[in-house]
């Protein structure tokens, strides 16, 4: 399948100049027709065979930057889907200036939290996406009603905190890989408090054991944890009631804080905290891509086949996959 991605611009109203805008790389599956515009603009049109599209938004973590998650989301897009990643260079936090995947710091408070979205760059992306909806190659191409939030790190974290039916209707799932809700102490939380999540839609949430950017952030939390999927763990644990079957926690056998990062950038974020991998990159980014890639046909697209291969995939006796549960 061809796939192919083009960029946009949106601004963050909320935000203040020049910290206002957002860049997206915005990737579809594509059908070559060998036209004038393809050849002189480069410009090609989407395969409407599997239109419409549903939307994967996936929210970096703090620094690093959207092209380490291409991979993903070329095979996501492989699968039928219209997946947008971003740059935002902004000050979310006083006197840092950093590559963010928009942390609302007010939401997170012990007074706000779980009164709206953590995410902030979503309203602004939403409207992108509706922009698009009118205009360009995938207009008229996008199911908008049918968008899931992803994500990494403080990035997997806003995605899993946003996808709320009561936040925007629009969202129907969300994943995260190297994310928890354990509150900061230095917000006013009590120590060792993990956050509750919105609980209303299907989640996927994957850690990896060898994850020491997590397990050396603990005191972040006002505690030692036992071991890098603790936080991880007991999200799942406790954030969540469950009840519905479309809850899962994937833990994989040597991943690291970033495996889901190819290429490796170790010019910026916190790589110099993780631990080793002790398991072939490339097949645990091929495990969490086909782990993904089920969650959303099975619960999103609704397709029966894809739900029994799930749960033979995680419930398989594999190597990389540490734990597996449902709820």
């Amino acid at each position: 399948m061809n796939i192919r991605a083009f960029f946009r611009a949106a601004t963050v109203e909320e935000a203040a100049s020049p910290y206002n805008t957002i860049h997206l790389k915005v990737f579809y599956p594509a059908h070559m027709t060998g036209s004038d515009q393809e050849q002189d603009l480069g410009v090609v049109p989407a395969d409407t065979r599997q239109a419409p599209f549903k939307v994967v938004v996936f929210f970096n973590g703090i620094n690093c930057g959207p092209e380490l998650y291409q991979w993903l989301a070329v095979q996501l897009a492989g699968c039928g889907l219209v997946v947008v990643t971003f740059a935002w260079v902004s000050e979310n936090i006083p006197g840092m200036v950093a590559l963010t995947p928009g942390v609302d710091l007010k939401m997170l408070t012990p007074g706000m939290y779980g009164k709206g979205p953590t995410a902030s760059a979503l309203p602004a992306l939403l409207r992108a996406l509706e922009q698009l909806q009118v205009d360009g190659v995938l207009a008229g191409l996008l199911d908008l009603d049918q968008i899931i939030l992803g994500g990494h790190s403080a990035g997997g974290r806003v995605a899993i905190e946003s996808a709320g039916s009561q936040f925007f209707p629009q969202i129907v799932g969300s994943f995260a890989y190297g994310a928890h809700t354990a509150a900061t102490v230095q917000l006013g939380y009590p120590p060792n408090t993990i956050l509750p999540l919105p609980d209303s839609l299907p989640l996927l949430l994957i850690g990896g054991t060898e994850d020491g950017v997590i397990a050396k952030s603990s005191h972040r939390y006002g505690v030692t944890w036992e071991n890098a999927t603790t936080p991880v763990l007991r999200t799942f644990q406790d954030a969540i009631a469950g009840g519905r079957g479309d809850s899962y926690l994937l833990l994989l056998e040597g991943a690291n804080h970033f495996s889901i990062a190819d290429p490796f950038d170790a010019t910026t974020g916190r790589p110099f905290l993780d631990f080793p991998t002790t398991q072939p990159p490339a097949q645990l980014r091929e495990l969490m891509a086909e782990a993904i890639g089920l969650f959303i046909d099975a619960h999103v697209r609704h397709q029966t086949p894809a739900l029994e291969a799930l749960d033979r995939l995680l419930a398989a006796n594999n190597p990389l996959v540490a734990a597996f549960e449902r709820k």
